[in-house]
C-alpha cells in the first residue's frame, strides 16, 4: 500500500512540474493535484527559479470570445476535444497534451501563442460547466468557441468572418495575406 502512495505522489509531482514547466499558475497546480499549497510553493521555485505569480486567475468567457483568442482557443478546443475522444487519460494529461500540440501548431506557423496553459485549462472548465460551447461555422464547417446561446444555425466565424482591422497591424500573430 504505501509503495502506490509513493508512485501515486511521483506523479502528482510530474503533472505539477510539467504544468510548472508551461507556465501555470500556483491555482491551477492546486486544482489539478493532490499536493499541499506549502509543498507546490516550493516545488515551484525549484522549478521555475522564482516565485508563482499572485493574483486572482482569469475568469471572464469574454476574453475568448475576441477575434484573435477565439481563433487561438478554437484550434486549442479542437485538439482537446479530439484527444478527449482518441486516448484514455486522466483530464489534466489531456490539457497538457492537447496544450503542448497547440504550442507546436502555433510555433510550426510562426505565430505567438496567444492561449496560456492556465487559459486553457479554464477554457476547458467553462466548456465543462455550460458556460461556453463548440459551435460549427455555417460557411467553412470548422467548430469555433461561442457562448452556448448563439445560433448556430447562422453562425459564422472570425476566420469567414474576420472584423473590419483584422491582420492590418504588424504585430505578432496578424494575419499572413498571401
Amino acid at each position: 500500500m504505501r509503495a502506490k502512495s509513493l508512485l501515486s505522489e511521483a506523479k502528482q509531482i510530474e503533472t505539477a512540474v510539467t504544468l510548472i514547466n508551461l507556465g501555470a499558475r500556483l491555482q491551477v497546480l492546486e486544482s489539478e493535484t493532490n499536493l499541499s499549497y506549502e509543498r507546490l510553493l516550493r516545488l515551484y521555485k525549484e522549478v521555475a527559479g522564482k516565485s508563482p505569480s499572485k493574483g486572482q486567475l482569469p475568469f471572464s468567457t469574454d476574453w475568448f470570445m475576441t477575434w484573435q483568442p477565439n481563433i487561438h482557443s478554437s484550434l486549442f478546443l479542437n485538439i482537446h476535444e479530439y484527444l478527449n475522444k482518441a486516448a484514455e487519460m486522466d483530464e489534466i494529461q489531456t490539457v497538457i497534451k492537447a496544450y503542448q500540440l497547440y504550442l507546436e501548431q502555433t510555433q510550426s506557423q510562426g505565430l505567438e501563442a496567444m492561449l496560456s496553459v492556465t487559459r486553457a485549462w479554464r477554457l476547458v472548465k467553462f466548456i465543462d460547466n455550460g458556460m461556453l460551447t463548440l459551435t460549427k461555422c455555417s460557411k467553412c464547417g470548422g467548430h469555433f468557441v461561442t457562448h452556448p446561446h448563439e445560433i448556430s444555425r447562422h453562425f459564422v466565424c472570425g476566420l469567414c468572418n474576420p472584423p473590419a482591422r483584422a491582420g492590418k497591424g504588424k504585430a505578432a500573430g496578424a494575419l499572413q495575406m498571401h
